[in-house]
């Protein structure tokens, strides 16, 4: 759904129009799709429930057993969770560009006088903004609060399915509508048990459906932890799959690699399934030299997090060889770092099992020694 109902909507960028899947192309073969799957992120596989409550699979039944409470939410399926919804802004080249520039596609479909909308931004047009929308239905609210009322009080987004039927073009102005699809019985998941709630927005430009974007969500209750003895503050884990394990595995070597397509020759970094140049699959490794300069930086103060020790110095570094990565800026105090200073690479073990790449400052390096990193 739009709005504060789309949190986690995509899994990765595009690589050129009409691509949703993250590599393979959907021209000539119908409505493109992104497809997370239900219980996709964080939920686990979800297990049906019979009806019958047992210790840790979710509140108590004040519904009398399976009818009751399943019968009255399966009652608002069809029922429309938001109408006459307009986008708060028309299809622009600027949002176009901010969200290239953020998802590091360059593919010239997405620029000049005849550019079209990446397929990927279709909810970006239907979201509310900070200030929200005012029209999400009332048969939406009651729903949940109805599972809010049966103790299913926390929620998580889980997936979403999007298919592409023509393309968005600056100026176009998008309107849309939304109903409840399906509500599913009563899953028990890793996180808890409760229901699956699907919507689905048809997403409308001068009148003609451009799209439609299925959303679902877990309304569930939590199921009980064990409690854990305390354990020393870590870091969080780099997100490491398919794409980018090479990356990885060449820090762990102490290089650091970057990717080169081996059709137009284009340097790209961080790693992407496919160049955002000629958008070739195919591409090999590069070792980078290690030199760099600071292209930008900013100084973390808050929020607190046990595994950091505020305030330190987090670089947009520019390498030698032309593309930018984002790391610690190492061996000079926080407020001593400065657009244009030299660094040089180094790897930073900060756990037994995990090292990461930053970048400690050239100049001064004497005058630094015994600062410590932070």
């Amino acid at each position: 759904m739009s709005g504060e109902w789309g949190a986690g909507q995509e899994r990765r960028p595009q690589e050129g129009p009409g691509r949703a899947d993250g590599g393979r192309d959907g021209a000539g073969v119908g409505p493109a799709r992104a497809d997370g799957g239900p219980g996709g992120v964080g939920v686990g596989p979800a297990r049906a429930d019979d009806g019958r409550d047992g210790a840790g699979a979710g509140p108590s039944r004040a519904d009398g057993g399976r009818g009751g409470l399943y019968e009255r939410l399966k009652a608002y399926e069809g029922r429309p969770a938001a109408v006459g919804g307009r986008g708060k802004d028309p299809v622009n080249l600027p949002m176009i560009r901010h969200w290239c520039e953020a998802m590091g596609d360059s593919h010239p479909a997405y620029r000049g006088p005849d550019a079209v909308a990446p397929p990927t931004m279709l909810q970006a047009w239907t979201m509310g903004g900070l200030s929200g929308h005012e029209d999400r239905s009332e048969a939406y609210g009651e729903l949940l609060g109805l599972l809010d009322g049966a103790g299913y009080t926390s929620v998580v987004a889980t997936d979403c399915e999007q298919e592409y039927l023509r393309p968005l073009r600056p100026g176009d102005e998008v309107t849309f509508d939304a109903v409840v699809e399906s509500v599913s019985p009563r899953k028990t998941t890793k996180l808890g048990t409760g229901h699956f709630v699907t919507t689905r927005m048809d997403v409308r430009a001068g009148g003609e459906l451009a799209g439609t974007h299925r959303f679902r969500i877990l309304k569930y209750a939590p199921a009980p932890r064990p409690a854990k003895p305390p354990e020393r503050p870590r870091r969080p884990r780099p997100v490491i799959n398919r794409d980018n394990a090479g990356f990885w595995e060449g820090v762990a070597a102490h290089r650091l690699l970057i990717q080169r397509c081996t059709a137009c020759g284009t340097l790209r970094f961080p790693w992407l399934p496919g160049c955002g140049d000629c958008g070739a699959p195919e591409w090999e490794t590069v070792e980078a030299g290690g030199d760099g300069t600071v292209f930008s930086y900013v100084v973390m103060h808050h929020p607190p997090f046990p595994a950091f020790d505020p305030p330190y110095a987090v670089g947009l570094i520019e390498l030698a060889e032309g593309v930018r990565m984002v790391g610690n800026v190492v061996g000079v105090p926080y407020d001593k770092v400065r657009i244009g200073m030299p660094v040089r690479l180094e790897f930073l073990r900060v756990d037994e099992e995990l090292e990461l790449p930053v970048f400690r400052a050239v100049d001064d390096r004497d005058a630094v020694e015994g600062e410590g990193e932070r």
